[in-house]
């Protein structure tokens, strides 16, 4: 599958998480691995089923927010049908109409910084906004909230960041991509207690304030300790 760390396809274990975040915390509330020629389920079938699941449970998103992958008329829809609210990017060939004379790709319409309400081909009206970065790289971010502001806009994608804190979280610190084992039962307990495992470190890091780098290193600076008084293993 396509990494985005390598920018190339190799072989690996597709995750696909839903995460609650304020903006400081993040909880991981819901995962699903990637395997359709097992479950014949695509990533965005797995979206529209975590957000099902999570309505299950009784969340009430003030945002659903995601990235360009998900950004589906499908997926829009379903946001819709719960009456949440969303806000994600949008590839800049998406087709929308700014004037009611046609509709045309994102990258040619004329959008001023406080951003601008377009119709979605096949979904609705949207207010789109443009983010020219200093390297010249554009991004295209879209929220059905007509009258958000630029502030709000600013404000939810940074806790929209929180998601790629959390995976990085997941890899570096819980071991998520370290498993030996080769049974698919076994990799998927393997994921399962990751997750956990960063559950534990972001609950300690809210009591706390310690981070999940030193909680980390406390307890692999205790376990050599405890191994250096009682070697299991030594040489002659």
């Amino acid at each position: 599958m396509w990494s985005g760390k390598h920018h190339r396809a190799v072989k690996g274990i597709g995750l696909v998480t839903l995460v609650w975040t304020d903006g400081t915390t993040v909880i991981p509330i819901d995962f699903r691995i990637y395997n359709i020629d097992e479950d014949d389920k695509t990533k965005n079938d797995h979206f529209r089923d975590m957000l099902d699941k999570a309505e299950e449970r009784g969340f009430n998103p003030e945002f659903v927010l995601f990235d360009t992958w998900y950004a589906s008329v499908k997926n829009l829809k379903a946001i819709k049908k719960k009456e949440w609210h969303f806000l994600t990017r949008l590839k800049k060939n998406r087709l929308v109409n700014p004037d009611k004379k046609g509709n045309v790709p994102l990258e040619t319409v004329d959008i001023p910084p406080k951003g601008l309400v377009v119709h979605l081909k096949a979904y609705g009206f949207v207010k789109v906004f443009r983010i020219v970065s200093k390297d010249g790289d554009t991004q295209h971010w879209v929220t059905d909230v007509q009258d958000m502001d630029e502030s709000k806009r600013e404000e939810l994608a940074k806790k929209s960041w929180k998601i790629e804190e959390y995976h990085r979280g997941i890899k570096q610190f819980c071991g998520v991509e370290k498993c030996q084992a080769r049974k698919e039962e076994s990799q998927r307990a393997h994921i399962m207690f990751s997750l956990r495992a960063f559950l534990r470190l972001e609950l300690q890091r809210i009591k706390t304030g310690i981070s999940w780098f030193e909680s980390t290193m406390k307890i692999r600076r205790g376990a050599v300790k405890a191994y250096l008084n009682n070697p299991i293993y030594t040489l002659n």
